[in-house]
């Protein structure tokens, strides 16, 4: 995540999203006369952005108060009146963005910009239905859509639903009015890892770049739900963290890319450094509970950085680049990801002296 030319500031923040209001995180780089918002996967940022903000005519609100549990936001409202809540990791990161911001909305000359791109798919949910509330009721063993035994070419697929079925279960529990809205919310139910293709049919639709094309109002398309969408079932087995090594003054605290122990895959965190007992947690920062979904000790850890010449043994995936390694004394191994070199060392220098 190099830092390209025009380029006035960049870092993770995150970002509430317009048709399902829930919060995602996202690389954000500010230029002169927009903020871009990038995707990451695996570790990268992706190479287009997945959305702008117009900065001419932009007014920003900071700090914004209308969200109880979420204290570091900033809002910023565009000259055609679209919205958008950013949240930062600490007080100092809401400041010097909103800082930063501000100086590019009145510096120098107005720029001619074009229009904001409409989305294509521009309903809104009803105001506090989110994606995991929908899912919810979708397991729900009386009110839940059906899952059913389907075979598809010589296949027996257990527990799946079809594709127009759900549409038809969306419109019915007035989470949509009409079958196009159904088919938007259901892509994004697919694209949040909700709800998984399963089957030629319903997997060959994924080659499509156009999200509204990507899920099939088909009763020939298969799908069933993800393992992220059980987490009602694996939430009684959550970890719990004591309240004392809560307790310790915070040192340093950030967004850091993190490898999963499990699938290995990559995922922001907001990692929180703390001292007297010295312990690294990380939380979701998509959710609003401020509890940690994981943490070590620090004692008898080591902490070094990795080289940047090629993918390091114990990484997956083509991940490359200000990665650094703590080891703990139970030999348990955390790949972690800075978005600098200066921040990789800032982070390592900051964790030795508690180890």
């Amino acid at each position: 995540m190099q830092e390209a030319a025009g380029v006035l500031k960049e870092g993770f923040l995150v970002k509430r999203g317009h048709v399902v209001r829930n919060w995602k995180v996202r690389w954000f780089v500010l230029l002169q006369d927009k903020l871009l918002y990038y995707k990451i996967e695996g570790g990268k940022k992706e190479p287009y952005p997945k959305g702008r903000i117009i900065l001419d005519g932009c007014t920003i609100t900071c700090p914004c108060l209308e969200y109880e549990n979420r204290p570091l936001v900033i809002k910023l409202k565009t000259k055609t009146n679209t919205d958008y809540f950013l949240e930062c990791c600490s007080r100092e990161e809401r400041d010097s963005w909103a800082l930063d911001i501000t100086g590019a909305i009145h510096a120098g000359h107005p720029v001619q910009v074009q229009e904001l791109h409409k989305m294509k798919n521009s309903f809104k949910l009803l105001e506090n239905i989110s994606l995991h509330h929908i899912v919810e009721k979708m397991c729900d063993s009386s009110t839940g859509i059906k899952l059913t035994h389907n075979l598809e070419q010589g296949n027996r697929y257990r527990e799946t639903f079809t594709g127009s079925s759900l549409v038809d279960w969306l419109i019915s529990n007035s989470f949509a009015v009409s079958r196009f809205e159904a088919v938007t919310l259901a892509s994004m139910l697919m694209e949040e890892n909700f709800v998984k293709p399963v089957g030629a049919r319903s997997t060959e639709a994924m080659r499509y770049s156009d999200l509204s094309e990507q899920f099939l109002d088909d009763s020939t398309a298969l799908y069933m739900f993800a393992e992220s969408s059980n987490k009602n079932i694996s939430s009684r087995e959550e970890l719990q963290f004591n309240i004392a090594e809560l307790s310790g003054t915070i040192v340093k605290q950030g967004f850091l890319v993190k490898q999963g122990h499990k699938r290995k895959n990559w995922k922001v965190r907001k990692f929180v450094l703390r001292a007297e007992p010295a312990f690294l947690h990380y939380y979701d920062p998509t959710k609003e509970e401020n509890k940690p979904v994981g943490g070590f000790s620090l004692r008898g850890c080591l902490v070094s950085a990795l080289e940047d010449n090629g993918v390091p043994a114990g990484v997956k995936g083509n991940v490359q680049g200000n990665l650094f390694k703590i080891i703990t004394k139970n030999d348990i191994h955390y790949y972690i990801q800075a978005s600098s070199k200066a921040e990789r060392t800032q982070w390592i220098e900051a964790i030795k002296p508690l180890t």
